[in-house]
């Protein structure tokens, strides 16, 4: 992390005449529908597609311009989106009350949550989950914990770490607007000891709030991950359950602190999700920083834009080295979801060949989610997706300490995240039969119960 822990955060802004892509799926959940059409003009701050589902979230322009079309493009995992195309036109026209200052104490919990809906927030420590889904459990009186997520354990990644010290009181904010909704919840915020100076400033802020205050965590990977984060706080377990249990099921709520402070933004500035804080850090980077960009610039404008390259890269990861997925070019557009950009040198991006596995136990002994990760690499690599559903392997949270830890150099993580989605996949399709299968079984027990009494 020394390589920008102690860089402030630094502001960018696309050029006037870039076109912006906004993909429709930047979040857990169905894509979102387009609202706009080729040729529309937009405005900063305007939805121009709406969630697609109960699990959604909106698209919002974060400049003002033209619509160039709606097309397929890549996002960093690798996936072709469908895609709104922006051209900036540097006029930075916004909606109407864009900015406005808002009184949250006066506001109803139905309208704080359609504000948060409005704004198109979603999980911004990776995951992409729409905030106002989560904000809504199924009994808002059993939750007494919002935690905000600030542990950041991942290598490299500064962004939330910069944030918690420069926006403290976004955060506070935006945890307060939170703590509206659960009459019955306390605000704690989560943060790994290896950040000292977090702790500091954000102790000081809610040390006079009554139902506020700061967990200092002991620096472990993955804490990060929701269910690792809850235990280490409230010492709670998320049970393993088909379908998957939630936090809210044991009374939490969690939040990373950039969504955190998002939701205070939208709250007290009418300001929706238009932009975040990247890390771009490693080796190869000229001018490893915080950046404050655009949601729907260019990563690859954006290294032009802060400097490009100290030595050529032989590997580009989106996120953190642990869980974030590698590109093979940096022509894509940043997202709700993008935390970080890692450009390796070829000595940092060095991977040992993979050898066979000598049944040793690390992985096992180093999965946070008490799993056999060296077993479901055997399913995944014989295709064997039931039988992988079957052995937990649904509730891998793909933080990649199995590999990580591997002597073999095994490359567990990623054949387990592949087989995770052929297994859900195969779930989903399971589910859609389930009702014209039971539809069936009905009129066969009518007609024999129609035969037996004849």
């Amino acid at each position: 992390k020394e390589l920008s822990e102690d860089k402030p955060i630094k502001y960018l802004e696309p050029l006037q005449g870039e076109v912006m892509v906004y993909p429709l799926s930047q979040h857990i959940g169905a894509p979102a529908k387009p609202l706009v059409a080729k040729g529309d003009h937009v405005l900063k701050g305007q939805i121009i597609a709406e969630a697609g589902g109960f699990i959604s979230a909106n698209v919002l322009s974060s400049v003002s311009g033209t619509v160039k079309g709606i097309e397929s493009k890549l996002v960093a995992n690798g996936a072709m989106v469908q895609s709104i195309l922006v051209e900036n036109d540097g006029e930075e026209e916004a909606i109407e009350g864009f900015g406005t200052d808002r009184d949250a104490s006066k506001l109803s919990k139905e309208e704080i949550r359609q504000i948060v809906k409005d704004a198109g927030i979603v999980g911004l420590g990776g995951a992409g989950f729409p905030t106002h889904v989560k904000l809504t459990p199924k009994d808002e009186n059993a939750i007494d914990y919002v935690i905000v997520n600030g542990a950041e354990c991942e290598p490299y990644l500064t962004s939330d770490y910069r944030t918690m010290i420069e926006r403290p009181e976004q955060i506070i904010g935006g945890l307060k607007v939170m703590l509206q909704l659960f009459d019955n919840a306390k605000g704690v915020i989560g943060i790994e000891n290896n950040k000292p100076e977090a702790i500091k400033v954000l102790s000081e802020m809610v040390k006079d709030i009554p139902n506020m205050e700061v967990a200092e965590l002991l620096m472990k990977y993955p804490q990060g991950a929701e269910k690792q984060i809850i235990y280490a706080i409230t010492k709670r377990e998320v049970p393993s359950t088909t379908p998957p249990s939630l936090p809210a099921d044991v009374g939490c709520i969690v939040d990373n602190v950039a969504t955190v402070m998002a939701i205070g933004d939208a709250i007290f500035e009418s300001k929706p999700l238009m932009d975040r804080v990247i890390t771009v850090s490693g080796g190869a980077v000229k001018n490893p920083g915080n950046y404050q960009m655009k949601i729907g610039m260019n990563i690859a404008d954006l290294m032009d834009a802060i400097g490009g390259f100290s030595v050529e890269p032989a590997k580009f990861i989106a996120g953190g080295p642990m869980m974030g997925p590698s590109m093979y070019t940096l022509d894509v557009a940043s997202t709700k979801t993008t935390s970080g950009l890692l450009c390796f040198t070829k000595e940092e991006a060095y991977i040992p060949p993979e050898r066979n596995c000598i049944r040793c136990g690390k992985c096992v002994e180093h999965c946070p989610m008490g799993l056999m990760p060296f077993e479901l690499n055997q399913l995944a690599i014989k295709g064997l997706a039931e039988e992988f559903g079957n052995l937990h392997g649904m509730d891998c949270i793909e933080c990649g300490s199995c590999s990580f830890e591997c002597p073999a150099k095994r490359q567990l993580a990623q054949s387990i995240r592949a087989m995770k989605k052929i297994e859900g996949a195969r779930r989903a399709a399971a589910a859609a039969a389930a009702p014209a299968t039971a539809r069936k079984l009905r009129r066969e027990i009518i007609i024999m119960k129609t035969l037996l009494l004849f």
